[in-house]
Protein backbone atom coordinates (compact mmCIF):
# COMPACT_ATOMS: atom_id res chain seq x y z
CA UNK A 1 0.00 0.00 0.00
CA UNK A 2 0.87 3.31 -0.37
CA UNK A 3 2.61 5.38 2.44
CA UNK A 4 0.68 8.39 3.38
CA UNK A 5 2.74 11.24 4.80
CA UNK A 6 0.73 13.78 7.38
CA UNK A 7 2.56 16.80 8.43
CA UNK A 8 0.16 18.50 10.78
CA UNK A 9 0.43 21.72 12.33
CA UNK A 10 -1.22 24.52 14.74
CA UNK A 11 -4.52 24.20 12.61
CA UNK A 12 -4.92 20.54 13.88
CA UNK A 13 -5.37 21.72 17.68
CA UNK A 14 -8.20 24.09 17.91
CA UNK A 15 -10.95 21.78 18.03
CA UNK A 16 -9.15 20.34 21.06
CA UNK A 17 -8.43 23.38 22.87
CA UNK A 18 -4.94 24.62 21.67
CA UNK A 19 -5.23 28.31 19.86
CA UNK A 20 -3.27 28.15 16.83
CA UNK A 21 -0.67 30.94 15.91
CA UNK A 22 -1.09 32.10 12.73
CA UNK A 23 -4.30 31.96 11.70
CA UNK A 24 -6.51 35.07 11.92
CA UNK A 25 -7.45 34.43 15.52
CA UNK A 26 -3.96 33.30 16.01
CA UNK A 27 -1.60 33.79 19.36
CA UNK A 28 1.05 35.51 17.22
CA UNK A 29 -1.59 37.83 15.85
CA UNK A 30 -3.36 38.76 19.01
CA UNK A 31 -0.42 39.16 21.12
CA UNK A 32 2.58 39.64 19.23
CA UNK A 33 4.62 40.07 22.87
CA UNK A 34 3.74 36.37 23.27
CA UNK A 35 5.91 35.20 20.82
CA UNK A 36 8.98 36.22 23.04
CA UNK A 37 7.43 33.42 25.51
CA UNK A 38 8.69 30.63 23.27
CA UNK A 39 11.96 32.36 21.88
CA UNK A 40 15.47 31.06 23.30
CA UNK A 41 17.56 34.02 23.65
CA UNK A 42 14.57 36.12 25.41
CA UNK A 43 13.88 33.19 27.85
CA UNK A 44 17.54 32.32 28.67
CA UNK A 45 18.44 36.12 29.25
CA UNK A 46 15.39 37.71 31.34
CA UNK A 47 13.87 36.04 34.06
CA UNK A 48 10.57 37.65 34.15
CA UNK A 49 10.17 36.26 30.34
CA UNK A 50 10.41 32.85 31.99
CA UNK A 51 8.32 33.82 34.94
CA UNK A 52 5.30 34.28 32.04
CA UNK A 53 6.52 31.82 30.13
CA UNK A 54 5.78 28.89 32.94
CA UNK A 55 2.90 30.77 34.02
CA UNK A 56 1.79 29.93 30.30
CA UNK A 57 2.89 26.20 30.89
CA UNK A 58 0.97 25.89 34.23
CA UNK A 59 -2.15 27.38 32.33
CA UNK A 60 -1.89 25.38 28.98
CA UNK A 61 -1.98 22.35 31.42
CA UNK A 62 -4.67 23.06 32.91
CA UNK A 63 -6.56 22.47 30.12
CA UNK A 64 -6.30 19.01 29.79
CA UNK A 65 -6.80 18.94 26.49
CA UNK A 66 -7.93 15.90 24.17
CA UNK A 67 -7.64 14.50 21.22
CA UNK A 68 -10.02 15.86 18.67
CA UNK A 69 -11.61 14.51 15.56
CA UNK A 70 -8.86 15.31 13.42
CA UNK A 71 -6.36 13.46 15.37
CA UNK A 72 -8.64 10.59 15.63
CA UNK A 73 -8.71 10.34 12.07
CA UNK A 74 -5.18 9.95 11.38
CA UNK A 75 -4.93 7.20 14.47
CA UNK A 76 -8.01 5.43 12.64
CA UNK A 77 -6.44 5.51 9.32
CA UNK A 78 -3.36 3.37 10.20
CA UNK A 79 -5.50 1.37 12.05
CA UNK A 80 -6.99 0.50 9.11
CA UNK A 81 -3.86 -0.72 7.64
CA UNK A 82 -2.66 1.57 5.54
CA UNK A 83 1.56 2.94 6.30
CA UNK A 84 0.82 5.68 8.02
CA UNK A 85 4.13 8.40 9.41
CA UNK A 86 2.78 11.94 10.77
CA UNK A 87 5.61 14.66 10.68
CA UNK A 88 3.99 17.38 13.48
CA UNK A 89 4.92 20.64 14.18
CA UNK A 90 2.88 20.40 17.12
CA UNK A 91 4.20 19.46 20.73
CA UNK A 92 1.35 18.43 22.82
CA UNK A 93 1.55 14.77 21.80
CA UNK A 94 -2.24 14.21 20.91
CA UNK A 95 -1.38 12.37 17.95
CA UNK A 96 -0.36 10.17 20.23
CA UNK A 97 -3.28 10.12 22.31
CA UNK A 98 -5.62 9.48 19.86
CA UNK A 99 -3.83 6.02 19.27
CA UNK A 100 -1.01 6.69 17.01
CA UNK A 101 2.00 4.83 18.12
CA UNK A 102 5.17 6.76 18.96
CA UNK A 103 7.15 5.25 16.15
CA UNK A 104 5.08 7.01 13.73
CA UNK A 105 4.97 9.94 14.82
CA UNK A 106 7.90 12.45 14.56
CA UNK A 107 8.09 15.52 16.67
CA UNK A 108 9.44 17.77 14.48
CA UNK A 109 10.05 21.14 17.02
CA UNK A 110 9.90 18.35 20.76
CA UNK A 111 7.62 17.64 23.05
CA UNK A 112 6.06 19.80 26.02
CA UNK A 113 5.73 16.94 28.41
CA UNK A 114 9.34 17.59 29.18
CA UNK A 115 11.73 19.56 30.21
CA UNK A 116 15.49 20.00 29.59
CA UNK A 117 18.28 21.50 31.61
CA UNK A 118 20.25 24.32 29.43
CA UNK A 119 24.01 23.30 31.56
CA UNK A 120 23.75 19.45 32.42
CA UNK A 121 20.75 18.76 29.39
CA UNK A 122 19.65 15.96 32.00
CA UNK A 123 15.53 15.57 30.87
CA UNK A 124 12.54 15.19 32.96
CA UNK A 125 8.51 15.34 33.19
CA UNK A 126 6.83 18.83 32.77
CA UNK A 127 4.57 18.06 35.58
CA UNK A 128 7.57 17.63 38.08
CA UNK A 129 8.69 21.29 36.69
CA UNK A 130 4.98 22.61 37.21
CA UNK A 131 4.15 21.05 40.60
CA UNK A 132 7.32 23.18 41.71
CA UNK A 133 5.75 26.86 39.99
CA UNK A 134 2.30 25.16 41.98
CA UNK A 135 4.40 25.06 45.09
CA UNK A 136 5.96 29.10 44.24
CA UNK A 137 8.66 28.48 42.42
CA UNK A 138 8.12 31.13 39.74
CA UNK A 139 11.15 30.35 38.01
CA UNK A 140 12.45 26.76 38.77
CA UNK A 141 15.82 25.44 37.85
CA UNK A 142 17.91 22.16 37.81
CA UNK A 143 18.43 20.81 41.43
CA UNK A 144 21.61 19.50 40.46
CA UNK A 145 23.69 21.57 38.30
CA UNK A 146 21.60 24.77 38.72
CA UNK A 147 21.05 25.57 34.81
CA UNK A 148 17.58 26.74 33.44
CA UNK A 149 15.11 24.69 32.86
CA UNK A 150 12.80 24.77 29.53
CA UNK A 151 10.83 22.70 27.93
CA UNK A 152 11.94 20.08 25.46
CA UNK A 153 10.59 21.94 22.33
CA UNK A 154 12.75 23.51 19.87
CA UNK A 155 11.88 28.00 20.35
CA UNK A 156 12.89 30.21 18.11
CA UNK A 157 16.14 30.67 17.57
CA UNK A 158 17.03 26.25 18.18
CA UNK A 159 18.20 24.44 15.67
CA UNK A 160 15.96 21.14 14.69
CA UNK A 161 17.26 17.88 16.26
CA UNK A 162 19.31 16.78 12.61
CA UNK A 163 18.32 13.49 13.21
CA UNK A 164 14.65 13.97 13.28
CA UNK A 165 15.01 16.23 10.27
CA UNK A 166 16.60 13.86 8.82
CA UNK A 167 14.02 11.18 9.03
CA UNK A 168 11.31 13.48 8.00
CA UNK A 169 13.11 14.35 4.98
CA UNK A 170 13.41 10.61 4.25
CA UNK A 171 9.77 10.48 4.78
CA UNK A 172 8.98 13.46 2.30
CA UNK A 173 10.78 10.85 -0.50
CA UNK A 174 9.75 8.33 0.11
CA UNK A 175 6.06 8.53 0.38
CA UNK A 176 3.13 8.39 -2.40
CA UNK A 177 1.10 10.68 -0.64
CA UNK A 178 1.70 14.02 1.22
CA UNK A 179 -0.71 15.64 3.27
CA UNK A 180 -0.22 19.02 5.02
CA UNK A 181 -3.32 19.67 7.22
CA UNK A 182 -3.52 23.01 9.55
CA UNK A 183 0.35 24.24 8.91
CA UNK A 184 0.83 27.69 7.29
CA UNK A 185 3.48 26.51 5.86
CA UNK A 186 5.66 29.65 6.45
CA UNK A 187 8.15 28.15 9.07
CA UNK A 188 11.11 26.13 7.15
CA UNK A 189 12.68 23.85 7.50
CA UNK A 190 9.68 22.16 8.26
CA UNK A 191 7.26 23.48 5.35
CA UNK A 192 10.53 22.29 2.53
CA UNK A 193 9.03 18.90 3.46
CA UNK A 194 6.26 19.90 1.06
CA UNK A 195 8.63 20.59 -1.98
CA UNK A 196 10.54 17.68 -1.05
CA UNK A 197 7.65 15.06 -1.30
CA UNK A 198 6.15 16.91 -4.48
CA UNK A 199 9.43 16.88 -5.67
CA UNK A 200 9.86 13.23 -5.79
CA UNK A 201 6.05 12.68 -7.19
CA UNK A 202 4.02 12.47 -4.17
CA UNK A 203 0.65 13.70 -4.69
CA UNK A 204 0.05 16.74 -2.16
CA UNK A 205 -3.25 17.49 -0.21
CA UNK A 206 -3.06 21.00 1.27
CA UNK A 207 -5.60 21.61 3.51
CA UNK A 208 -5.54 24.60 5.60
CA UNK A 209 -8.13 27.67 6.42
CA UNK A 210 -5.82 30.22 4.49
CA UNK A 211 -3.29 30.52 1.23
CA UNK A 212 -0.19 28.85 1.68
CA UNK A 213 3.36 29.10 -0.04
CA UNK A 214 2.91 26.05 -1.34
CA UNK A 215 -0.81 25.86 -2.92
CA UNK A 216 0.34 25.79 -5.94
CA UNK A 217 2.17 22.56 -5.88
CA UNK A 218 -1.08 20.63 -4.85
CA UNK A 219 -3.13 17.98 -6.79
CA UNK A 220 -5.78 19.26 -4.18
CA UNK A 221 -6.37 21.98 -1.81
CA UNK A 222 -8.96 21.86 0.81
CA UNK A 223 -10.35 24.97 2.71
CA UNK A 224 -13.29 23.33 4.64
CA UNK A 225 -13.05 22.75 8.52
CA UNK A 226 -10.43 20.53 9.83
CA UNK A 227 -12.53 18.63 11.82
CA UNK A 228 -15.01 17.92 9.14
CA UNK A 229 -12.71 17.22 6.23
CA UNK A 230 -9.68 15.58 7.37
CA UNK A 231 -11.76 12.69 8.48
CA UNK A 232 -13.30 12.82 4.66
CA UNK A 233 -9.99 12.81 3.30
CA UNK A 234 -8.28 10.07 5.43
CA UNK A 235 -11.62 8.19 4.83
CA UNK A 236 -11.11 8.10 1.35
CA UNK A 237 -7.28 6.81 1.18
CA UNK A 238 -8.17 3.91 3.28
CA UNK A 239 -10.95 2.72 1.18
CA UNK A 240 -13.50 3.08 3.60
CA UNK A 241 -16.75 5.60 2.89
CA UNK A 242 -16.94 6.81 6.56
Amino acid sequence: MALVAILSGAGVSPDSGIPDYRGPNGVWRTDPEAEKLVTYDFCLSHPAIRRRSWLMRRDAALRKPEPDAAHRAVAELERSGVPVRVITQNIDGLHQRAGLPDRKVLELHGTAHRVVRTRCHARSSMAGALERVEAGEADPACTACGGILKPATVMFGERLDPQVLADAMAIAEACEVFVTVGSSLQVRPAASLVGIAAGHGARLVVVNAEPTPYDELADEIVREPIGVSLPKLLAGLSGSDG
